[in-house]
């Protein structure tokens, strides 16, 4: 075995190899950016290098530097994680030359493998089906159209080098091709620096299934069972469960069986997931073969009771596979959740910004358990806009799916984060909705469960408003306490021989509501503008907030709510509710803007397409121009009917979050 590791990656993926290279005894050495120097995976690791810049291609993707931070440190291998260089033939080629270990299968696999084109071929040649395309080398424009023309509409443009749903359009008739593609290019040569494609039939309500292929040095292959990760948006995992819910013995072993097929095609070493995607009666086609280690692996791990990472690092170090294909067993279901800083209701647009308070779960750590978190960040932690927005995966593991979407329900409801949007609420309405809790799963689910799973947003309950003042006057009384000595400054609202009363104003949203509070002997009353309301608090203050328990109209309400600025955090029922101190004199004489119709940047990006000029007329939802950030296209459409007044940035420009981008007037 190693005695020391040298980790090419950050975040999530570095810290859990780290703990498995830890509990081997393994020295390791963390690598990272100028955005990354204080981040979680350096100060896990027992020694780190600075690499460059905090874009990836300044860092994480300079293959030279990592090298030679590997020769520096005295590490006998390499462990490239998922991402940035772990699919790089090149690398691991250049890793051989200078005497280290690639965890990972062999340089001509990855090449084998990393081109969709070209393993479609290799696996028609290895009888693993496939779905009717055009895989070739041919990527004249023309020939491309013609080639969707002749397979039929809807069909699905592919980065031929692509993954992650980067690179991806779903193409649903003839007239859209050809802006579809260009897109597609686009984002394909920033993110793999490689704009082929190929084009596909799209399966309707298809099912994407994956299976875990492992192989040693000696030649033998297992399967370590299937993964369903049919629930997606925009062509990215966000749910993934094992196993597969309907799966019959003989379809899995069907599949496990073309799975080994595709991994002895190409010499196989090491961890690789074979993909399919699978059609409602049961008929299954190979898609792609990740080269390296799924951000999935988790639930595999938990209902095989195996640690892959630890399999990866023996293999690696020529040890034969730890089980063969007859020891392996399924034990129970397990489910995987992908935390992101990003706001389901706005796109799922990610959400960047510093995470002002971060609590999670109780769980294990890295390893198996009812609960089990793989985190990469903290608190104080910064989601910045050169990286993957991902907080955490929370993976849970029951005796059956019933009780391991028990246990992520309850396991997301007790999430909390401050500082960022997330997608946590909108997960537990995805593991409370009715389509997911009977599997009637396919990769459309989220869209065609779009009114359940995006509902408009609701006022907040009066439960909400009172339990934010509550924390708010304890906070005032608190801080009273701590600095006056008088007890005639006391703010705490209490009055010798009468009531005391007041008015709080919070915005919900955009909406300002009222609370009137008036203190009496026997505590507060509330009274919420809908309706009078008597309650009696409890309150066990920590920090920036409060566990406060209310008694409101008859009912108990017990939540978690943190204050932060002017903003309250009412963490109940699952659901994060996010009021704003109203103080219009704070914002008096404030300007409005010259332009109702502006379009603004919601997130830091750099403007890659202009589709517009000034002086054009333009439709609601016309597209305008387009944004890359975190390697994804982002089309800015306009608001309403009108024309272009002025255009504030040029193509290559980056702007910050709420930069003006487009200015329209009506027409």
């Amino acid at each position: 075995m190693f005695s020391t590791l040298l980790i090419a990656n950050r975040g999530e993926i570095a810290c859990r190899i780290a703990a498995t290279a830890r509990r081997l005894g393994i020295r390791t050495v963390a690598v990272y950016s100028d955005a990354d120097a204080h981040a979680r995976h350096v100060a896990v690791c027992d020694q780190a290098v600075h690499i460059g810049g905090p874009e990836p291609r300044a860092s994480y993707l300079r293959g030279d530097a990592i090298l030679q931070a590997a020769l520096d440190t005295g590490a006998q291998a390499i462990h490239p994680g998922y991402g940035f260089l772990s699919e790089n033939a090149e690398f691991a080629r250049k890793a051989a030359a200078a005497g280290l270990v690639f965890v990972g299968p062999p340089p001509d696999a990855i090449a084998a493998m990393g081109s969709k084109s070209a393993a479609k071929s290799l696996m028609e040649k290895a009888g693993v089906p496939l779905v009717p395309g055009y895989h070739g080398d041919n990527q004249d424009a023309d020939f491309l159209h013609k080639q969707a023309d002749t397979i039929g509409y809807p069909v699905l443009i592919k980065a031929s080098a692509g993954g992650g749903g980067k690179g991806m359009r779903v193409v649903e008739q003839s007239a859209q091709f050809a802006e579809a593609l260009a897109s597609c290019r686009r984002e394909a040569a920033a993110s793999f620096g490689d704009d082929r494609v190929l084009i596909e039939r799209y399966l309707q309500k298809p099912r994407h299934i994956e299976i875990q292929v492992f192989a040693d040095t000696q030649g033998q292959c297992v399967y370590l069972f299937e993964r369903d990760c049919s629930v997606q948006r925009r062509h990215q995992k966000v749910i993934e469960e094992a196993p597969a819910p309907g799966m019959t013995p003989q379809r899995r072993a069907e599949m496990g069986a073309a799975a080994v097929a595709a991994a002895r095609a190409v010499g196989y070493v090491g961890a690789g997931t074979v993909e399919f995607i699978a059609e409602p009666d049961g008929r299954f086609y190979f898609m792609e073969m990740n080269t390296r280690l799924q951000v999935e692996h988790p639930v595999t791990e938990a209902i095989t009771g195996q640690d892959l990472v630890e399999w990866q690092l023996r293999v690696a170090a020529g040890a034969p596979l730890p089980a063969r294909q007859e020891d392996l067993a399924i034990h129970g279901h397990a489910i995987e959740a992908r935390l992101y800083a990003e706001n389901p209701d706005n796109g799922f647009l990610p959400s960047i910004g510093t995470l002002a308070h971060l609590a999670l779960p109780t769980h294990a750590a890295f390893t198996r358990g009812d609960v089990r978190v793989d985190g990469g960040v903290r608190a104080g932690d910064a989601i910045t806009p050169y990286y993957d927005p991902m907080i955490a995966k929370l993976i849970v593991h029951g005796a059956d799916r019933d009780e391991a979407r028990a246990r992520m329900i309850q396991a997301l409801a007790q999430t909390r984060v401050v500082g960022v949007h997330t997608n946590a609420a909108f997960l537990g309405r995805l593991m409370r909705d009715e389509a997911f809790a009977t599997a009637d799963l396919d990769t459309g689910l989220i869209e065609r469960r779009r009114e359940t799973l995006l509902p408009a947003p609701a006022a907040a309950p009066v439960a909400v408003l009172a339990l934010a003042t509550a924390a708010r006057l304890t906070q005032e009384a608190n801080a009273a306490a701590h600095t006056a000595t008088d007890p005639w400054a006391a703010t705490d609202g209490w009055r010798v021989g009468g009531d005391y009363g007041r008015v709080l104003s919070w915005l919900d949203g955009e909406s300002a509501r009222a609370v009137r509070v008036a203190r009496t002997e026997s505590g507060w009353t509330f009274d919420a503008s809908e309706q009078a309301t008597a309650a009696t608090q409890a309150f066990a203050w920590h920090g920036k907030g409060a566990r406060v328990r209310i008694q409101l109209g008859g009912q108990d309400y017990t939540a978690d709510v943190l204050l932060e600025g002017d903003s309250a955090y009412v963490f109940l029922d699952g659901a994060t509710h996010v009021l704003t101190r109203n103080d219009p004199l704070a914002h008096a004489g404030e300007d409005a803007g010259d332009h109702a119709g502006d379009m603004s940047a919601p997130m830091p990006g750099k403007i890659i397409a202009i589709h517009v000029a000034a002086g054009d007329k333009v439709e609601k939802g016309q597209p305008l121009l387009v944004m890359e950030a975190m390697k994804m296209e982002h089309t800015i459409t306009a608001g309403a009917d009108g024309e272009v007044a002025e255009i504030f940035h040029a193509i290559g420009d980056q702007v910050v979050e709420g930069a003006k981008l487009i200015a329209l007037k009506e027409a």
